[in-house]
């Protein structure tokens, strides 16, 4: 059995410090195993956030060396364990203690959102008739595990924390999953442009390469939302072409 070295964030409310553990570790073993293994051994009061182990609750997000990570599907072999291993709580939220942070506002962002509203039924039996390949494109949005590690490595929450102003890739692509539903009547492009600011985003692809369901967030999502709202606001040709319609 061999031995590493992990270096965990242990503090308050953005107090604190990176506390060091050796333990023995065994093949197969993920990250949060080893956090388990600290918690249950030497740290007894160490707080952390997990649920299903599984990698599809999204509740044990943090950062491992500095990358945004689902401690439940980073296997330590991934890791270089000749060095010190660094475990850190979620920078884009408020921290409350040791690994866990308060993720609460994405809640109250999703509640923002204008719901999903559905056309008529338009077939004799009260039900509709859709291509597959129309509710194919909006179903792989529906893979979101909400771990908010998108939200974590997005600059413009991360850096420039515009938390007021600005959804983030999460919810960018929630209002894509409705915008591109076949059934919804809704129209949510304005508030894109005016209280979402998806022009915020600079489509840097940093949130696709850190989800851990591989969703393609950008080019799936976000390049599309964006193309709609250039054509509904910036387009001079649609535009005359609504007024003269």
């Amino acid at each position: 059995m061999s031995t590493a070295t992990f270096q965990i964030w242990r503090g308050e409310r953005g107090n604190g410090k990176f506390v060091d553990y050796t333990t023995e570790y065994e093949t197969g073993m993920v990250v949060l195993d080893v956090v388990h293994k600290i918690q249950g051994s030497v740290a007894n009061d160490m707080a952390v956030r997990w649920n299903c182990k599984a990698g599809k609750c999204g509740s044990c997000s943090a950062e491992i060396n500095g990358k945004p990570r689902l401690m439940c599907m980073t296997r330590l072999n991934q890791l270089d364990l000749t060095q010190p291993v660094t475990i850190e709580p979620m920078k884009t939220f408020p921290h409350v203690k040791d690994l866990v942070t308060d993720v609460s506002w994405n809640y109250e962002v999703k509640k923002k959102i204008q719901k999903f509203t559905p056309r008529k039924p338009d077939a004799p039996d009260g039900t509709w008739r859709v291509q597959q390949a129309d509710v194919d494109r909006p179903q792989e949005f529906r893979k979101c595990i909400e771990c908010f590690l998108c939200q974590d490595v997005c600059h413009v929450l991360r850096d420039h924390r515009l938390h007021d102003e600005f959804i983030g890739p999460r919810f960018l692509i929630h209002t894509a999953q409705l915008e591109m539903n076949p059934l919804d009547t809704g129209n949510r492009l304005k508030a894109l442009k005016d209280d979402y600011n998806i022009g915020y985003c600079n489509i840097t692809k940093c949130c696709t390469k850190v989800c851990p369901e591989e969703i393609k967030i950008t080019d799936n999502g976000i390049i599309p939302l964006k193309e709609r709202v250039v054509d509904e606001f910036y387009d001079p040709l649609g535009g005359l072409f609504k007024m003269f319609r």
